[in-house]
């Protein structure tokens, strides 16, 4: 178990079950048509949001089903140095908070985001309401990542905030002292997080916010975030589309939360079911969800997949071969890569689009997708927001994960469905940031 100690605050353990990996892991074939119903756990996006509009709440929320993994543990570990009151109980699968109705507790804080881009852009803007002043920094590959747009739209609102080295990037100080409120211009090219962070503090600012938002991507991930709002007692109003947003004033109500399956853990079992032509049923992800990324769901249905999407579940059918596809996948580019690993099976050539984004992410995941695909022997064309790739048998390779999570969860379902042993995932344990327990999901479908 890996425990935070001497943080004031802070009753929480949160498993650390890296050491349990090997440093290179062999996927087998699948060996049987699978035919499942898969549980995933809750979803990342919905339980990051969930916890910081809880510790922004007035009183105690209890969350249930949150995603325990590396990325929830940087915001947990965060808010108890904050002062905030958190319990986090594993076995029960819930987190309790106890929320100060936008107030942070302590001053003089630096929190450590790690590789998490949901903590390292949620944050800053709540710190603002705090006493300050706060640092917020990362590993190495998070000082790479874009924050401008975020400093520049927070200082646009009044909020103290400076670079603490290099201009644009992580660390960053955030002085504190309130969020003065009032209107400014978001530049949300570069991530949808921005807007996400200033919306969620946005409801406790001295004034009411406006936003006026350029360049969107991955809008979707925003719908996710005024729902939280929304089930948190805060409305938010978007006009032209999600071009202007006007957020309702605050507090947060606390109370109960239940956080849903998460639709890009979900995509990995679906593509596995499509590319062998079996069954695959995700319980409690279903049409009322607001993830984006359950239209992978409709991307299989697309490659001549069956798929099922109820109230409460989705259900995907593979056929006998899959079929190639070009689509733009910039709203739910998180399983960008799902479709790039099944790409190699299909029967014509499939062609991804409108993801230069995710260049930016945990890793430059279009440049590491092309270079993997490619050391499998398979033919790939690589641009500046896009895929093209071609269908081919796969050759024996170690395919290299760059720590990202996404790449050894999206190229082991490559290694199920190849006939015969292919593919070696480097670094499984990885997948700690959001699926700790993803291969022994694998394992049971086996």
């Amino acid at each position: 178990m890996r425990v935070v100690r001497g943080v004031p605050g802070r009753d929480f353990d949160v498993e650390d079950v890296r050491g349990e990996f090997p440093e290179r892991l062999e996927i087998g074939p699948l060996g049987r048509l699978v035919d499942a119903d898969v549980a995933v756990p809750g979803s990342k996006s919905v339980t990051n949001r969930a916890l910081l509009v809880a510790a922004l709440a007035d009183g105690v929320s209890t969350i249930k089903n949150p995603l325990f993994s590396d990325d929830p543990y940087y915001l947990l570990e965060s808010l108890a140095r904050l002062g905030f009151d958190v319990r986090a109980d594993q076995e029960a699968g819930e987190v309790r908070i106890v929320g100060r109705a936008g107030g942070i507790p302590r001053g003089g804080v630096g929190v450590f985001v790690g590789n998490a881009g949901t903590v390292a852009r949620f944050l800053p803007p709540a710190l603002a309401l705090g006493p300050g002043p706060y640092t917020v920094d990362g590993v190495p590959r998070m000082r790479e990542r874009p924050i401008k747009d975020l400093v520049d739209a927070m200082r646009g609102l009044g909020a103290g905030v400076d670079y603490d080295d290099e201009d644009g990037r992580f660390p960053i100080v955030v002085r504190g002292g309130g969020l003065p409120g009032g209107r400014t211009v978001v530049r949300g090219g570069g991530s949808s997080q921005f807007v996400s962070g200033l919306l969620m503090a946005a409801p406790l600012a001295d004034r009411a916010v406006e936003l006026d938002v350029e360049g969107r991507e991955s809008w979707p991930y925003v719908g996710i975030t005024l729902d939280v709002m929304r089930r948190f007692g805060v409305e938010v109003e978007a006009s032209g589309g999600f071009a202007h947003l006007t957020v309702g004033r605050g507090p947060y109500r606390a109370g109960g939360f239940e956080v849903e399956p998460d639709a890009s853990a979900a995509s990995y079992f679906l593509a596995l079911a499509a590319v062998t032509g079996g069954r695959v049923r995700v319980p409690g992800l279903g049409s009322g969800s607001s993830q984006g990324d359950l239209r992978f769901a409709g991307v299989l249905e697309r490659m001549g997949c069956a798929v099922d999407l109820g109230k409460d579940h989705v259900e995907v059918r593979g056929p006998e071969r899959l079929r190639g596809v070009e689509v733009d996948m910039g709203a739910f580019s998180d399983t960008m890569m799902t479709l790039a690993a099944i790409a190699p099976f299909a029967s014509s050539p499939t062609t991804i689009t409108n993801v230069g984004h995710t260049r930016h992410q945990e890793t430059d995941r279009l440049s590491a997708v092309a270079t993997e695909l490619a050391r499998l022997g398979v033919g790939v064309e690589e641009w500046e927001d896009g895929l093209r790739i071609s269908p081919g048998p796969l050759r024996p390779a170690v395919v290299e994960t760059y720590g990202d999570h996404r790449m050894a969860m999206s190229f082991a379902v490559a290694g199920l469905a190849a006939p015969g042993p292919t593919v070696t995932i480097a670094d499984p344990g990885c997948v700690t940031k959001t699926f700790p327990g993803y291969f022994r999901a694998l394992e049971g479908l086996q």
